[in-house]
């Protein structure tokens, strides 16, 4: 595997991260990054980097970012985002791995960044469904501007420093998997409440 290749799928899979904390978000930044021309769109997925999908993308995302800040809707979103993250995962990788052959291309694409956009949807919901547990949804606003800054920081990561971006995500998945431990932890330890 040459570097660029290297530099590329450690771009499919930050991109793809940052589709499990905003499906819509990171595809955004990635047409406007290359519409401008920084980064190239795989051949057949150049539509992606056209004023169409500018649009519907924008307008996609405003819609998600307020749908997360509205009680009841953001929990509701947050499941039926899952499929939603695992294709524009594999999409958003597919589309920068364009200098592989279309089986590779596809198999990396499904396999890395729609794995990996699952798993981090799957934190995200645990993190929603721990946070409305233990606040009754109160926390669940700053945890939606969590999951937003960490969509956009994690485009950006991935698209300056590719590498860099997949080392942070490692990183951020370990704290969270022990920080959601311990909370679980501490629920099961408390002692059950004694009827009055």
């Amino acid at each position: 595997m040459g570097m660029e290749t290297l530099v590329a799928v450690c771009l499919g899979i930050g991109m793809s991260a940052a589709c499990g904390f905003r499906v819509f978000l990171p595809l955004l930044v990635l047409n406007l990054v290359a519409r401008f021309g920084e980064v190239g769109v795989a051949p057949g997925l150049d539509w992606l980097s056209g004023e169409p999908a500018t649009i519907v993308l924008a307008i996609a995302t405003t819609a998600e970012v307020l749908g997360f800040y509205i009680p009841v809707i953001d929990n509701l979103l947050g499941v039926l985002e899952a499929p939603a993250a695992i294709i524009a995962g594999t999409l958003v990788s597919a589309s920068v791995l364009g200098d592989l052959h279309p089986a590779l291309q596809w198999g990396a694409a499904i396999v890395a960044g729609g794995g990996t956009a699952g798993i981090v949807e799957g934190a995200t919901v645990a993190t929603r469904a721990a946070s409305t547990g233990l606040t009754g949804g109160l926390a669940n606003p700053v945890v939606s501007t969590l999951e937003l800054l960490s969509a956009l920081v994690l485009s950006l990561l991935a698209l300056l420093v590719p590498v860099l971006a997949v080392i942070t995500l490692i990183v951020a998945l370990v704290l969270s998997i022990r920080y959601l431990r311990k909370i679980f932890r501490r629920r099961h330890d408390r002692p059950p409440a004694i009827p009055s």
